[in-house]
């Protein structure tokens, strides 16, 4: 036989060259991408941080609250006029006296950690630490998007549009908890992501549950203790429910969605009883690392409460932790009896159409531009090509999932990601139909619309085996996307970080009644 010709030694070598050359360049760029997004979201987020100067919406409670966490240990009660004091840097309208709030303090633990660095005095301070995890959750969501779909397009896509989305510049830029909310919400996805890249493989292995050539089907299959991402996802969420209550809804749909797909898993590997299998046996397992985890959590964060004397309702009980129980019931009374009237209320059936968003301030100099009629506005209208996109997108991946369970077709499990967020994110709001709320909660939702509309991008674009004129039809429609959308951010950028502009500039962003 004629033996196999080679490559003469140096095209052996010179394509080892390329190779080596092309892996340098894919390791570079997987750092140096979401390096430079960071900068590019920190720059949107942290430029004229402390404009406005005085407390907006609802930092009147968050940042007074805030300040009172850092000198007392909890929140103390604030005499009147307090607000304006409060703005040049006095602080004497605090008393010692605990005050009912009603939400828990870790958030606002993050918002004294600014202050606490640059005195109370100072806007920059007050919002300073929000912003830094508003531009945090950007290179979260690339970090997701990454491992959710090994795409480095994809995730480079996703966190270029939160980068850019109006609703998260400015709740990143206002010392709220949402933001806040949103990071932990985030985190705890992530955590479950890498513990499915880390179980999934080895549950979905007859051999794992002992499945041989000669052996029968096995009832059971095997438990997993073994599950550290389990147990980060649970303090992440427990974080975020200490945060904002809210942060309970992401909690139980990730425990449900782990219970699915053990149950999935199993299937898979031939386990016979893998309904019940992975509902009482590996999901009572699933439980206790996630769910005590997250409890332990949420009571850390009220440290100062415990370890002083007058935070409200310390003394209702000498066990502190009754006392915290009834200092709860009084605050889930408050929740469920909040359905007092406000101009920006929005109910959750109208975030989807976007109809009305916050103007969190209004205010601006009598001139600007050579106009003598101006104003100056931050509202949450999110980047509404980038938001009714996001929509649609989901509601295309929810068709798609849809059809397949009918159908009975496997369906790529990437598409229960953002459906399984937007769920936690919006659906218990639709439930309580009488609370007041508003538009910007939805800050949570963006990450998921977001993933969502990069998946159906990616089916725009075509895949890898697709014919070539599909493929640049597809890649064309998809360069067309981003770029409306990042030209629309340009346009809408001065009304996300309060630009005093001519008035009738202002009323051409607002591209419905409710937007006034």
């Amino acid at each position: 036989m004629t033996a196999p010709l080679l490559p003469p030694v140096e095209q052996r070598s010179t394509a080892a060259e390329r190779l080596r050359d092309s892996i340098r360049r894919s390791r570079a760029a997987s750092w140096l991408i979401p390096l430079l997004l960071t900068v590019f979201a920190g720059i949107l987020r942290l430029t004229n941080l402390g404009h406005p100067g005085t407390l907006a919406f609802d930092e009147t409670y968050y940042v007074k609250d805030a300040w009172s966490l850092w000198t007392l240990g909890y929140e103390g009660t604030w005499g009147s006029g307090a607000n304006e004091m409060f703005a040049e840097g006095d602080t004497s309208a605090l008393s010692a006296t605990g005050s009912f709030v009603v939400h828990p303090p870790l958030g606002k633990w993050f918002i004294a950690l600014g202050m606490g660095l640059l005195g109370p005095g100072s806007s920059v301070g007050w919002r300073l630490t929000t912003a830094l995890i508003g531009t945090a959750t950007v290179l979260l969501l690339y970090l997701v998007t990454r491992t959710l779909t090994r795409s480095t397009t994809l995730a480079t896509l996703a966190a270029l549009f939160v980068a850019v989305d109006g609703l998260s510049i400015v709740m990143s830029r206002i010392a709220l908890l949402d933001a806040t909310l949103t990071f932990f919400i985030l985190l705890g996805f992530w955590f479950i992501l890498l513990d499915r890249r880390r179980t999934m493989p080895l549950l979905e292995n007859p051999a794992t549950h002992g499945v041989t050539d000669d052996s029968p089907l096995p009832m059971w299959g095997r438990v997993l203790w073994r599950r550290p991402w389990v147990v980060a996802a649970g303090v992440a969420l427990g974080a975020a429910a200490a945060v904002k209550w809210s942060g309970l809804y992401a909690l139980a749909a990730l425990g449900l969605y782990l219970v699915v797909t053990d149950a999935l898993a199993r299937r898979r590997a031939g386990v016979l009883l893998w309904p019940t299998d992975a509902a009482f046996r590996q999901g009572s397992v699933s439980f206790l690392l996630l769910v005590p985890t997250a409890l332990l959590t949420y009571l850390a964060s009220w440290t100062g409460w415990f370890v002083t004397a007058g935070g409200y309702d310390r003394a209702a009980s000498d066990n502190p932790l009754v006392a915290l129980w009834k200092y709860h019931e009084s605050i889930l009374g408050f929740h469920s009896g909040l359905s007092s009237g406000h101009p920006y209320a929005s109910a959750a059936w109208e975030w989807p159409l976007l109809l009305r968003p916050t103007a969190v301030w209004v205010g601006g100099d009598e001139t600007c531009f050579g106009s003598d009629h101006c104003i100056a506005v931050i509202s949450t209208v999110p980047n509404p090509v980038l938001w009714y996109l996001g929509v649609a997108a989901a509601i295309w991946l929810l068709y798609r999932f849809a059809l397949g369970l009918i159908e009975r077709r496997p369906m790529p499990w990437t598409y229960a990601i953002p459906l399984v967020g937007l769920a936690a994110t919006w659906i218990p709001w639709l439930l309580i139909p009488n609370r007041t709320v508003f538009q910007f909660y939805t800050v949570a939702m963006v990450p998921f619309l977001v993933l969502a509309l990069v998946l159906a991008l990616r089916e725009i674009a075509g895949r890898a085996d697709a014919p070539l004129s599909r493929r640049q039809s597809g890649q064309r429609v998809v360069a067309v996307v981003v770029g409306v959308i990042l030209a629309v951010s340009v346009f809408f950028y001065p009304s996300w970080v309060g630009m005093t502009v001519p008035y009738d500039f202002w009323l051409i962003h607002n591209w419905l009644p409710g937007w006034v």
